[in-house]
């Protein structure tokens, strides 16, 4: 083998070697960029979410302020006013 032979042969393999190692940073690149970006999917999914949070909120005031206290009273004055209402007729 000659000289000239051997330089083509390491500029090949340096050659090669760079464009693999190139190969293998942008993958590595994109794949950080994909996982930092949130899908449309994720972002559709978080907002359903939040909004089942609200709607259980909403229905977790419901359930707790008809059992409350007040609430009794205020069901029991307003049947106490029907009765009245029934009985003066």
């Amino acid at each position: 083998m000659s000289m000239w032979t051997a330089f083509v042969l390491i500029a090949l393999i340096a050659a090669i070697s760079g464009a693999w190692e190139n190969r293998r940073r942008r993958s590595k690149e994109i794949e950080r960029k994909a996982e930092e970006l949130p899908s449309k999917r994720e972002k559709q999914l978080e907002g359903e979410v939040t909004d089942l949070r609200e709607r259980i909120q909403v229905l977790e005031r419901i359930a707790t302020d008809a059992n409350s206290s007040e609430a009794v009273e205020a069901k029991r004055i307003a049947a106490e006013i029907e009765n009245l209402r029934e009985a003066e007729k």
